[in-house]
């Protein structure tokens, strides 16, 4: 499994714009092969950043959404908003269990 964390700066004012460029695409990046999990999330103790946690199946996978065109949309409208250069962090990792 592949988790990646992406934190980017964006200034507080286009916050609300990024998010909608994160939502548009949400159903579409949920519904590609090997997605298990992509969750826009807020810092609450930071307006100006916003980020991303992914879940995929495998590397592979990633890549395919990394190469999509939803991933080519969303940067192409988000990263004229970004102040600053965004942060990915990825992780390999294995699943010990799901507690419900």
């Amino acid at each position: 499994m592949l988790i990646a964390h992406l934190r980017f700066p964006i200034a507080p004012e286009n916050r609300r714009i990024a998010t909608e460029a994160l939502l548009s695409g949400l159903e579409t990046v949920r519904a590609m092969r090997g997605c298990i999990a992509f969750h826009p999330v807020y810092d609450p103790t930071d307006e100006a950043v916003l980020g991303i946690v992914h879940e995929w199946e495998s590397e592979a996978d990633f890549a395919a959404y990394t190469a999509s065109d939803v991933f080519r949309a969303f940067s192409a409208r988000i990263r004229p908003l970004m102040t600053g250069s965004p942060i990915s962090r990825r992780f390999r990792s294995e699943l010990i269990e799901t507690v419900n």
